[in-house]
Order: C-alpha cells, then sequence, then structure tokens
C-alpha cells in the first residue's frame, strides 16, 4: 500500500533567512522578524534545499487543510518581512466633519455624527497608521496585525441608533495590498 502525503513547499527568496525551531518559525528579512508557533497544528515543518516543506502523513481532511493553512501563513510571512503590507482607508462624512488623529496606540476619532465623545480604535502589535488628509494609511510586517488594525478602525465608527442609509458617514477601507511598510 502506497504511503499517502500531503505536501506544500514554500519557497525562500535569497534575501530571506528563515529559522525552524520544532513548530516555531522564524522569519528574518529587510523589514523585520516575525516568529509563529505552529505547535497547535499536526503537521511536520523542515527546511529543505531553500525552501520550507509543510507536510502531514497520511492527513485526514482537518490535517490536509492545515497544511495549505501553515504554508499560506509561512508565505504572509516571507511577504510581510519582504514587501509588508499596507492598508488604506477613506474617511467619509456627509453631515459632520470627523477629525482623526493617532494617539498612544490609539486612533482617536472625534465628531463622528455629532458625538461629543471620542470614539477610539486599538492599533494592534507594531502597526504604523498615518492620517494623511482624508485618507488613514495602516502599515506594517504582520498581516493578522494590520488587517485587525484596519477591522478596528472599520468597526469603531459603524453607525449605531441612525439610519443607515442616510447617514453613510465613517472610514473604510478601500485598498489592501503589499508594499511600502517601514
Amino acid at each position: 500500500m502506497q504511503r499517502k502525503i500531503e505536501l506544500k513547499m514554500v519557497k525562500i527568496p535569497e534575501n530571506v533567512k528563515v529559522n525552524i525551531n520544532g513548530k516555531t518559525v522564524e522569519v528574518i528579512g529587510e523589514k523585520g522578524k516575525l516568529s509563529r508557533d505552529f505547535s497547535h497544528a499536526a503537521v511536520s515543518i523542515l527546511l529543505e534545499n531553500g525552501s520550507v516543506k509543510v507536510q502531514a502523513d497520511w492527513p485526514k481532511k482537518k490535517e490536509s487543510a492545515l497544511v495549505g493553512t501553515v504554508s499560506a501563513h509561512i508565505n504572509n510571512m516571507i511577504k510581510g518581512v519582504t514587501e509588508g503590507f499596507t492598508y488604506k482607508l477613506k474617511i467619509v462624512f456627509a453631515h459632520f466633519p470627523i477629525t482623526v488623529k493617532v494617539e498612544k496606540g490609539k486612533v482617536v476619532i472625534d465628531n463622528f455624527t455629532g458625538e461629543r465623545r471620542s470614539r477610539a480604535a486599538k492599533i494592534v502589535g507594531d502597526t504604523k497608521v498615518v492620517v494623511q488628509g482624508e485618507d488613514v494609511i495602516v502599515q506594517g510586517t504582520n498581516l493578522e496585525e494590520v488587517s485587525q488594525t484596519a477591522a478596528n478602525i472599520e468597526q469603531t465608527t459603524r453607525v449605531k441608533q441612525r439610519d443607515p442609509r442616510k447617514f453613510l458617514d465613517g472610514i473604510f477601507v478601500y485598498e489592501r495590498g503589499g508594499g511600502k511598510a517601514a
């Protein structure tokens, strides 16, 4: 009987260094260093011929899916330390001018739909947030931290207790992608 193996290979670029200690993967590149623990996953992670090999022997459906998930996470880590990730959000208002500023690990939104109290969105991890006119730019090397910060900003400006068809105010993601992270 033939041995069944689920296997994915993630190629490592020349300017990136990958260290594997057990199931902890550390990726070092020009933009920084990212580390992630995959001890929860029932897969084996090996360094082989300039690429990371993620495999599961005799996988069930879940283990087979985990191979793809873990390899995608490692690929995102490599992309993060080489290019970085950038999310762009647009400040939209029709009724009350919104003021957005960054202070102490939070994005503070003033005068949202005329409210007196400020709203604050948490900045996750080492993510950098810059306000340029009507754009809010979220940048970083870790995809999960960048996307969660953008989601926090978007959710903070959700319209409550008003007709959302009339009050279209808020801060919305309009572009996401790689590149230009500090």
